[in-house]
């Protein structure tokens, strides 16, 4: 007569409700961790539901347990599984892993942003955080930013809802401060920074600082009609194309380009950074100055 050995049925209900989740979740479109985090429980049903009918049906008078221990080894790893996954549910780290899993990169406008100027605003300061910029003179009497960005996300929705995700303004005096922010970004092994390609307009005839990270950024002074101060980019590109009227000075930078023979160059030794130049563009009588300092290149180009 066969002996009938706890562990033995429960192995073979594990498998078959195991096989009919997964089948449904396919055809029913179930979520899969879902599924994985829900079903295991019922290994444990199943195997008292068996431990109980093996004291029911037993005609011994004092019956004795007999296991199938690799049955239920095979049953305790398929348990540990889920509760592996009910843990990792429970503390978020399963809907990460899903979110990383769903990620692709995905391009999103930037909010728009717009500030109104009055005659009190003398100077504008504008602030970055590492990302390439363009900035543009504008006969407009406002400072504006649009652009794109664009990050690594499993969802459809836009990162950034207002402006005020991505920069801020102050008004101090007569100043008005800009300061950058950088894309939302959780902390964790799975994230990446995105990338902003944003372009600011600010009045052409208002004094413009700008202060870099070590980013690169692209001036379009245009009908300059005030002085801008350019300091800590790592890569700086000036229109020139429109300009009758404009000086460009380039104090400590590694290199200049472009206007072959019309940049005047000098260069200064430093025991503390080495060679480093100088040098000054001009065009037309150089009435407004673009002063660029602590940048590592420095290049004009015109479109004509």
């Amino acid at each position: 007569m066969r002996t009938w050995r706890v562990g033995t049925f429960s192995m073979g209900a594990s498998l078959l409700f195991l096989g009919l989740f997964l089948f449904f979740s396919r055809i029913l479109n179930f979520n899969l961790v879902q599924v994985m985090t829900a079903w295991w429980p019922l290994l444990l049903v199943v195997l008292g539901v068996e431990i109980l009918l093996y004291l029911f049906l037993s005609r011994q008078e004092k019956p004795v347990l007999k296991y199938d221990f690799l049955s239920i080894f095979f049953v305790g790893v398929i348990g540990t599984v889920g509760i592996a996954f009910a843990v990792l549910s429970a503390t978020g780290l399963m809907d990460k892993a899903e979110e990383v899993m769903a990620r692709e990169e995905r391009s999103f406008e930037l909010p728009a942003f717009s500030y109104q100027m009055d005659d009190s605003i003398k100077r504008v300061v504008v602030r970055t955080v590492g990302y390439d910029m363009t900035i543009e003179a504008t006969e407009e009497k406002e400072v504006s930013m649009f652009g794109t960005y664009r990050v690594q996300t499993g969802k459809k929705e836009q990162l950034l809802k207002s402006a005020d995700d991505i920069i801020v303004a102050n008004k101090k005096g007569d100043t008005l401060y800009l300061n950058m922010k950088t894309l939302p970004n959780e902390i964790g092994p799975f994230d990446s920074q995105g990338m902003v390609a944003g372009t600011i307009l600010v009045p052409k005839d208002v004094k413009l600082e700008v202060i870099g990270t070590g980013n690169s950024l692209m001036l379009k002074p245009r009908m300059l009609a005030n002085d801008w101060d350019i300091e800590s980019a790592s890569s700086i590109i000036v229109d020139v194309s429109e300009n009758n009227n404009l000086k460009v000075a380039a104090v400590g930078v590694e290199h200049v380009s472009g206007k072959d023979g019309e940049w005047q160059v000098s260069e200064k030794e430093s025991p503390e950074y080495g060679t480093s130049k100088n040098a000054v563009y001009q065009s037309g009588e150089g009435k407004y100055r673009i002063h660029i300092a602590n940048a590592y290149d420095v290049s004009l180009y015109s479109n004509h």
